[in-house]
């Protein structure tokens, strides 16, 4: 299992928006509406950097499926310029509680993924966010790289505690085992 992370990611800068310092902002949390009533956001390469930099949030609003992000002491078009790229985060005790039966992606990687008939499958080590669903990228020793996608019926069910995860897999996913 992995150790839990001080930061989590909830978007990426993509580039300036306008001449004021505006950043367009790629979101990566499924609560964008709360970016706007945080105070403070680091700045950084990834949520396991050692160097973040920590930004007062003036404003964030939606335009067109992005967030546009106004941080204090970030004035003008160069200035966000130099943001490109970078990982906006929220410090973990800062993070939205989850609902029962929703996780952290962090707190997927890891487990071991059991089939519904209880053999082992493998350990999920990625996932991919596609927009429609989420797809888990699956270790098997057997079948290799399995990407599995992450649908109720699929996913029977996860226990974070013990680190496993039951799927049923959609018939054709996996090569015939008969052969």
């Amino acid at each position: 299992m992995t150790e839990s992370p001080k930061y989590l990611a909830i978007g990426e800068i993509l580039r300036p928006h306008g001449i004021r310092g505006e950043v367009r902002l790629r979101i990566l949390t499924d609560y964008p509406e709360r970016i706007a009533r945080l105070e403070t956001v680091y700045l950084g390469e990834s949520a396991s950097s050692a160097k973040l930099t920590p930004f007062q949030v003036q404003g964030n609003r939606m335009n067109s499926g992005y967030g546009l992000l106004k941080l204090h002491g970030i004035e003008d078009r160069d200035a966000a310029d130099r943001l490109r790229g970078l990982f906006v985060m929220v410090d973990i005790d800062h993070a939205v509680p989850l609902e029962e039966g929703e996780f952290y992606l962090y707190q997927l990687i890891g487990v071991r993924i059991l089939l519904d008939d209880g053999n082992e499958l493998g350990t999920l080590t990625d996932v991919l966010e596609t927009g429609a669903n989420d797809v888990y990228v699956i270790a098997s020793p057997e079948y290799g790289e399995v990407l599995v996608p992450a649908i109720p019926d699929t996913i029977l069910s996860t226990d974070i505690d013990s680190g496993v995860m039951t799927v049923r897999l959609p018939d054709g996913l996996l090569p015939d085992r008969s052969g």
